[in-house]
């Protein structure tokens, strides 16, 4: 199969490059730009720069003369990694390696393709882990796919073998742990008809990675595998020589140099003992052969957020640890029953994974978007396998706010800044949903305030919780979306009690609307880590948005009373903001100190904004903030209309471009986070160019982060200013080139940051694309070429062709089952099923619009 290229790295931009290959929930492993594994993140954290010891594949090839040549299956090393106070530090670094190296990627898929002279095999290593919108189960698998394509640069047939080497590592997670009586078990293949889930397959061979002396409740505790679908060939080692003097290496290295075979040998004392799996082939001459290897992994005992030592009693009994109480799980873990049954499943099915994946990845790619869209959307999707996002065991989907190296960053689903990603509820709407199930049944209280940091395990936040104001206006306007996605009733009917109280929790005593005029006056915390006092436009948008939402909502539940008192609200806080906060230019925060901390409802403040509140410091203030309008953003994504004066939204853009935007940092101060330096472009988050910055400002003002880039970015595109919009994201993914940063990590507090997901709706901007399941209506813009489309339960392509008047519109579902009644070309006109249809994959159905006069 020929995979995809959207983004190509020459040799100097490869040195940040780390692809992570696993599923959603499952942590991953990182393909680096050079074609080596770097960053073993699969031990239920973070582990930023952990590769264990001697982890390699390596190629023998020896041509029909006897010429017999030998190199890690690895570009070049990076110049700056040769210096150290012992040599270079880098894992491996002596070992020889391939002299040209690029990489080229279209996630999920990444492929490094090697060269060398003095090597008569071009090696083209492909990886990647089966990601399919609509299947989430099948995009959470536990699995780094490795196949390397070896090509016969000569005339001659060669003898070739391809090993890969792994350290059995179980017991650490690459920070805390270690291993102790780790073992290594070698599973050949059996027939189909002996085949038992929990041993061994047909169609897989190679290591079962376990350990002996791991307390069985350890978080570190689990099983890994190496494996390959190769059916002959098959050499291999249980452990490596037990020597001094680092000629543990050496004897390796003449092992598998001398015929491309392993003999395996015996080290029972070791604690960490190394697996290598080889395969051994013929190459003709001019010829391609390929192996494919799996890693694959298995370690269920997931932690609470934060886990509590005096918990960690010795709860483990008869093998059980579920009593523990800092113990989540992870749901894959509860579809395999360790890494070999992982294996054993996912070989049979490999063919059809990487189909269906490059069926979306292809659908994606060749729509007719701009290709930095493309890339965006498709890079930043990295985040929902990265540790950042973990399933526990009942399916249900959780977040930090990013990773640490060693950890998670900003625990609880983070209200604030999961409302900005939209990639989760536009391609797995059943995770969308169980986030949406967490934050209103487990997160919100009986009185509607809602934590805007869930609390695992499961139970109604106590008196600690603290309610964000964006984070919660956020989350109704999300469950709208996700009920309009999915048209699921019942959801909404489950839901709306809490629902209801969420939103009238902004109008208790000393609330956010304690007045009840539509603005939000009182103490807000948000996203900035502060509170803001008085009106603004960023929680005032929000409110906007989710006052629309909820009014929608309610009518639709059959409470008219309540819809009517929201739409007055957003009616009256509309007028006021477009009065009040526009000053021509944009919208401004109108500082309004509240009247002691009396006035100030319990639940509102963090700790974390002003100290005074007689004259709060760390305000926005006059300033232009980058994401001031996100609530319009978000109705926009959710098709809830113009929330303030479309003429001030549009302006308030430009505005936003004009003053934010900067082309070079040379000369920029910036007192907190550095995520642009030197003469990098970017949109800074706030500006005061009517030159009444308050002294202290809210804390990130001068910073720059890709999330809110993103947000006021795709804005633009729906607004129709494209040029604009295309030209912030293209800053971004310029400073994400592999020389400076990962091209699959977009950081902002911790890597692969949630918020950055926002980049998925540039992709619905520029399309138009809109889904309703409550109506079962599709629209999107009247334009010729090539669409794709996903409402997280189907995804697929529309093609428009238009003759004059009329458009003939192809819709073909590629996954999922579509609900369709009718179809909407903006501009242009309806096409309307007679009945409701239900489409479903592989189907094509063709429609032709025409125009009205």
């Amino acid at each position: 199969m020929n995979w995809p290229i959207l983004t190509s790295y020459d040799q100097r931009h490869l040195g940040r490059i780390a692809l992570p290959l696993g599923g959603i929930g499952t942590g991953t492993v990182s393909l680096g730009g050079r074609g080596d594994l770097r960053d073993w993140e699969v031990v239920n954290r973070p582990a930023k720069g952990f590769k264990p010891r001697n982890t390699f594949f390596a190629l023998y090839a020896k041509l029909a003369g006897g010429i017999v040549v030998t190199r890690a299956l690895e570009g070049r090393i990076d110049p700056h990694e040769f210096e150290g106070a012992f040599g270079s530090t880098t894992p491996n670094h002596g070992l020889p390696r391939f002299r040209k190296c690029t990489f080229q990627a279209a996630y999920p898929f990444g492929q490094v393709l090697l060269s060398d002279p003095d090597v008569p095999l071009d090696v083209r290593i492909e990886a990647f882990n089966p990601l399919i919108p609509a299947d989430a189960d099948r995009s959470g698998i536990p699995v780094a796919m490795l196949r390397f394509v070896l090509t016969n640069k000569t005339d001659k047939p060669i003898s070739a073998s391809v090993c890969g080497n792994v350290e059995n590592f179980i017991g650490s997670d690459g920070n805390a742990g270690k291993p102790s009586k780790n073992v290594n078990v070698y599973m050949n293949r059996i027939p189909s008809s002996q085949r038992t889930r929990s041993s061994k397959g047909a169609g897989v061979s190679g290591i079962l990675m376990r350990s002996g002396g791991v307390n069985i409740c350890a978080e570190q505790w689990g099983t890994m595998a190496l494996s390959t679908t190769a059916s002959a060939g098959v050499t291999y080692r249980t452990a490596w020589a037990d020597l001094s003097w680092g000629d543990t290496l050496l004897d390796y290295w003449d092992d598998f140099s001398g015929d491309g075979k392993l003999e395996n040998r015996e080290s029972p004392n070791l604690d960490s003992p190394m697996a290598s799996l080889a395969v051994s082939l013929t190459i003709p001459a001019n010829g391609t052969r390929a192996v494919t290897f799996l890693l694959t992994w298995h370690f269920p005992n997931r932690q609470v957020w934060i886990p509590k030592p005096e918990n960690s009693v010795d709860c483990c009994v008869d093998g059980n640890c579920k009593n523990d109480p800092n113990r989540v799980g992870n749901y894959y873990t509860t579809q395999y029953v360790d890494a070999w049954d992982v294996a054993v499943q996912v070989a049979p099915q490999l063919a059809r994974l990487e189909q269906d994946t490059l069926a979306f990845v292809n659908a994606f790619c060749n729509s007719d978007l701009p290709a930095v869209v493309k890339e965006a959307a498709l890079y930043n999707l990295s985040t929902l396998r990265s540790q950042t996002v973990f399933r526990t065991e009942d399916g249900r989907m959780y977040g930090w706010e990013g990773c640490g190296d060693k950890a998670g960053c900003c625990h609880g689903s983070c209200t604030h800044v999961w409302n900005y990603e939209q990639a989760t509820a536009f391609l797995f709407g059943d995770l969308a949903r169980s986030m949406r199930e967490v934050e209103f049944l487990h997160a919100t209280r009986d009185d509607g305030l809602m934590a805007f940091r869930a609390p695992l395990p499961y139970g109604q936040p106590g008196d600690w919780a603290t309610a964000a104001a964006d984070g919660q206006m956020g989350c109704l306007m999300k469950l709208y979306r996700d009920w309009q996605l999915s048209g699921d009733d019942d959801m909404l009917r489950t839901l709306w009690p809490q629902a209801r109280k969420a939103l009238a929790f902004c109008w208790i005593p000393g609330g956010w609307d304690a007045d009840r005029d539509g603005v939000m006056e009182g103490c807000q915390h948000n996203t900035m880590d502060v509170e803001y006092y008085g009106p603004n436009p960023q929680m005032g948008a929000w409110y906007l948005g989710a006052l629309v939402a909820a009014a929608k909502m309610a009518r639709h539940i059959g409470d008219v009373e309540f819809a009517a008192e929201c739409q007055r609200l957003a009616d009256q806080g509309q007028r006021w903001m477009d009065e009040h906060l526009f000053n021509g230019e944009y919208y401004e925060h109108e500082i309004r100190p509240p009247q002691g901390d009396s006035a100030v409802a319990v639940g509102l403040r963090v700790g974390m904004g002003a100290a005074n509140l007689d004259e709060p410091d760390l305000q926005l203030g006059a300033g232009c903030l980058v994401d001031q309008l996100v609530g319009q953003f978000m109705a926009h994504v959710c098709h809830l209309g113009y929330l303030l004066d479309r003429k001030n939204v549009q302006t308030t853009l430009r505005s936003i471009m004009k003053h934010n935007f900067k082309t070079d940092f040379s000369g920029h101060f910036n007192h907190m986070r550095s995520f642009v330096l030197n003469d990098e472009a970017a949109i800074v988050m706030a500006s005061y160019p009517l030159e009444r910055r308050p002294k202290r400002p809210f804390p990130y003002y001068n910073e720059v982060m890709t999330g809110f880039e993103y947000a006021a970015a795709v804005h633009m595109l729906y607004e129709g200013q494209t040029a604009a919009g295309l030209k912030a994201i293209k800053a971004i993914r310029q400073r994400y080139d592999g020389l400076k940063r990962n091209p699959f990590d977009e950081a902002e507090c911790g890597h692969h940051y949630a918020r950055a997901m926002a980049s998925w709706a540039a992709a619905l901007a520029l399309s138009g694309f809109h889904y309703s399941g409550v109506n079962q209506a599709m629209a999107m813009k009247a334009q010729e070429g090539m669409h794709f489309w996903s409402n997280g339960y189907a995804w697929g392509t529309v093609t428009q062709k238009r003759d004059g008047a009329a458009t003939t519109v192809q819709l073909k579902v590629l996954g999922g089952t579509l609900k369709l009644r009718r179809f909407n070309l903006y501009g242009t006109g309806m096409y309307e099923f007679k009945t409701a249809r239900a489409i479903p994959t592989g189907k094509t159905v063709t429609m032709r619009i025409v125009a009205a006069p």
